[in-house]
């Protein structure tokens, strides 16, 4: 499937860059303001952050597909580890913030990269300064979180034959099920993504890519003991998500008691998607 127009805008306003043998889409934009890097969910990309950066033009940003996402090499005997991703992180971070101080914006799966680095940031080896990260509608406590038909599909014995048989009409029906009925899921917005979910061969990827959700039990001890104690965490939360259900936000308030939350009534899983100026509005107050 060819790339959508909008997409193929997306693609030319950023470039390809490579680490440890596989080439990733990196979006980059260079202002007097602070520092912003921005990590997608899954299953789609950077090309999330496009709507919000219209109107949130105030900070540098760096945005990027993770390996196996959007523009990014879609390799298919790679083991899908956000250890992995949070080192890409760090590499694309060390190679444009020039030294600046970094506040993380983290969506989805990428909360769980985000938490990943917070984790090292309190070992005193993450190799930058993070000076704020605010997570947003991620399933970081998985025991709390409704996931999807398709994502305990993906995750299961049949994982692989579900991936390959995966589908537009799935898609659309899966994907749009995430947003909230006040901001659906429009066609031109369902065509972007699953343009991008099919580039490259990424269609057939997908039990590969939720191995994370296994991650975030394996490693819930250290994660959630990054929320639990780092300092200056806040929270953002689309509250008619039905995946991160209001139980998450509740779950991860408990383990940091006072931390600062922005609650979006009327908001799904995608307040980015659904709502970019709200979006943008929050993500400039909490830097």
């Amino acid at each position: 499937m060819e790339l959508t127009e909008r997409v193929r805008r997306w693609r030319d306003r950023g470039e390809r860059e490579h680490f440890r043998g596989h080439a990733v889409h990196v979006f980059r934009r260079e202002t007097d303001g602070p520092f912003v890097v921005m990590l997608h969910g899954f299953p789609s990309s950077s090309y999330d952050w496009a709507p919000v950066l219209e109107a949130l033009t105030e900070p540098s940003v760096l945005a990027f597909d993770f390996l196996g996402f959007g523009l990014s090499d879609k390799p298919r005997e790679h083991r899908y580890t956000l250890g992995w991703q949070a080192d890409l992180t760090t590499e694309l971070v060390n190679r444009h913030s020039g030294g600046r101080p970094v506040f993380l914006v983290a969506h989805d799966m990428g909360t769980s990269v985000g938490t990943e680095l917070m984790a090292r940031d309190l070992e005193g080896r993450l190799g930058f300064e993070l000076a704020g990260v605010l997570l947003f509608n991620g399933s970081i406590v998985l025991d709390a979180a409704s996931l999807t038909p398709s994502q305990k599909l993906l995750r299961g014995p049949l994982g692989p034959l579900a991936a390959r048989l995966s589908s537009r009409r799935v898609f659309d029906q899966q994907f749009g099920s995430v947003f909230s009925s006040s901001h659906p899921l429009e066609r031109e917005e369902a065509d972007d993504q699953w343009s991008l979910i099919c580039h490259n061969g990424g269609r057939s990827l997908g039990h590969k890519l939720i191995f994370y959700l296994s991650e975030r039990i394996a490693l819930a001890d250290r994660w959630h003991g990054a929320i639990r104690d780092w300092r200056d965490l806040q929270l953002a939360w689309g509250l008619e998500d039905p995946v991160a259900t209001t139980a998450v936000l509740e779950a991860l308030r408990r383990l940091h008691p006072g931390v600062p939350v922005a609650e979006l009534p009327g908001l799904g899983h995608y307040p980015q998607l659904e709502d970019p100026s709200r979006m943008a509005a929050v993500i400039g107050a909490a830097i």
